[in-house]
């Protein structure tokens, strides 16, 4: 496998990740805010269509086709990607995330490792990129997210790990003797 393919494969992989975490969940719970900053699973799935469809869109001068009016003006309010409004279904979320998915590959495949765009929201003095940073940048933020999505979902239902078919945490982790051995641990250096 090439390199390209490489790092569409680690993209691919977090891109999976962030449906499955979906999977299963009422409405409510895949749009509910966990924490105070709002964070959501639906919302962060939405934001990552955003941030694709810029990367490897935009960046390389191939703008998005029929882009949701919110991704224009995401600029004038910074926060409409983090959530999905009341009118947003999941399944409009999920089909433009897919159809994202689409767009970037077909931009990976059409251009060199290293070919060149301008990232217009970064810096001059880094905003002129190459293909290849690019994808670096979107698998380390798309497996941020995805991150972001285990805690959320093991939260809402226990549910944690890459696949749904295997969670693929060490045998113990999710024993209540290991969570009091880490708790015991901290209340140690307790202030």
């Amino acid at each position: 496998m090439d390199e390209k393919e490489t790092l569409r494969g680690y993209l691919q992989t977090g891109r999976e990740v962030m449906l499955w975490k979906l999977g299963g969940l009422g409405e409510y719970d895949v749009r509910r805010p966990l924490v105070p900053t709002g964070t959501n699973l639906l919302g962060l799935v939405k934001h990552l269509a955003l941030v694709e469809t810029g990367y490897l869109g935009s960046t390389f001068g191939r703008p998005f086709p029929d882009a949701p009016a919110w991704m224009e003006q995401v600029w004038s309010e910074p926060v409409t990607d983090l959530f999905a409004t009341a009118d947003e279904s999941r399944a409009e979320v999920v089909d433009l995330y897919r159809r994202a998915w689409a767009h970037s590959d077909a931009t990976v495949a059409a251009l060199g490792l290293d070919a060149e765009g301008t990232v217009p929201h970064w810096p001059a003095e880094r905003a002129t990129v190459t293909l290849h940073r690019v994808l670096v940048h979107l698998v380390a933020e798309t497996h941020r997210h995805a991150g972001h999505a285990d805690v959320l979902r093991e939260t809402l239902d226990g549910a944690v790990g890459h696949r749904m078919e295997n969670d693929n945490l060490a045998p113990g982790a999710r024993s209540a003797e290991l969570y009091q051995r880490a708790e015991a641990a901290a209340r140690a250096h307790r202030g």
